[in-house]
């Protein structure tokens, strides 16, 4: 009689179960990256003229419309990175969710669920001690249509960035570096870079990608440490959504319908020191929060440790 005793591989090395030839490799990321990589070469080859020149012309799209024709190429990438991970690398696409047997829907709405109340929370405190420049900016039709457009569309977007940088490169990456804390960085470095093509940097500066990029570093260490990207798929929906019905503003990255918006002169200052704390202090706690709930260990090992090649991810026992 024969058993079989399956091992729970760490989430990087859940790589080793495809096929790693390099030029399949080159083909699934260049794909599947080539929106990110063109909004970047696109922001340093225009002016601050053209640059201002396009975002007035998407604010002249209606809001919802400017919505979905932001997220939809989404639900074709994502498509496209699973299609080709399956096809082309020969990989089943449950080794970029987790390194356990099956995805844990509790943990995408555990992280989704303590964004939210985070977020809500530090919305409500910022509100009824400062809400001179936030007004009321409730409209029943088009807040419902923005609610529908989130719902069905945010999953897509949040999907393929975290699926590629989380997912896809950071296990690439880790089976060629042999260590995690490369791909942790280099990841995390990217993903924030990619973002310089948002309004908010254009009105602020550069300082916001120290946002992005500790963003980043929170999500790569919510998937090493868990050795699965539920936790970061629930917090990053949780965290766009928000963003999306919540507050909006003349300078954020997608012109919502929300159920507030920022009417003031935005003080560079003061929303950078905002989300200085953000990363210093709210990150912090909630790595704290998701440690104690999952019972995290081993932290340097999972972080910074070496990644070692893996033959089978069973091992048959005769009795």
């Amino acid at each position: 009689m024969a058993n079989k005793l399956n091992f729970n591989f760490m989430f990087i090395e859940q790589a080793y179960k495809g096929n790693n030839t390099w030029w399949r490799v080159v083909i699934t990321a260049l794909l599947t990256t080539g929106i990110f990589i063109g909004n970047f070469i696109m922001y340093f080859m225009m002016s601050d003229k053209q640059m201002k020149a396009a975002y007035d012309l998407m604010k002249d799209i209606p809001n919802n419309l400017g919505l979905i024709i932001n997220l939809i190429p989404f639900v074709f990438l994502l498509g496209m990175l699973f299609l080709l991970v399956y096809f082309l690398n020969e990989r089943n696409v449950i080794t970029l969710t987790t390194s356990r047997e099956k995805v844990d829907f509790k943990r995408i709405l555990f992280s989704f669920g303590l964004i939210v109340v985070i977020t809500v929370l530090g919305f409500a405190a910022s509100y009824y001690t400062h809400n001179s420049n936030i007004i009321w900016n409730f409209q029943p039709t088009k807040f419902f249509i923005l609610l529908v457009i989130s719902i069905l569309l945010f999953p897509f977007q949040i999907g393929l960035e975290e699926y590629l940088f989380r997912g896809y490169l950071m296990q690439q990456i880790g089976i060629v570096v042999k260590n995690r804390w490369f791909p942790l960085l280099f990841t995390s470095t990217v993903f924030g870079l990619f973002h310089s093509a948002n309004p908010e940097v254009a009105e602020m500066g550069f300082g916001v990608m120290i946002f992005y990029i500790g963003t980043g570093l929170l999500l790569g260490i919510m998937t090493l440490m868990d050795d699965s990207l539920e936790l970061a798929l629930g917090f990053h929906l949780g965290n766009n959504l928000m963003a999306s019905i919540l507050l909006t503003s003349d300078f954020s990255a997608l012109q919502t319908d929300a159920l507030f918006r920022y009417s003031g002169v935005e003080n560079t200052a003061n929303t950078l020191n905002e989300m200085i704390i953000s990363i210093a202090i709210t990150y912090p706690i909630i790595l704290f929060i998701l440690a104690k709930k999952y019972k995290w260990t081993n932290w340097k090992e999972k972080l910074t440790g070496k990644v070692s090649p893996i033959q089978t991810d069973e091992i048959v026992i005769n009795e």
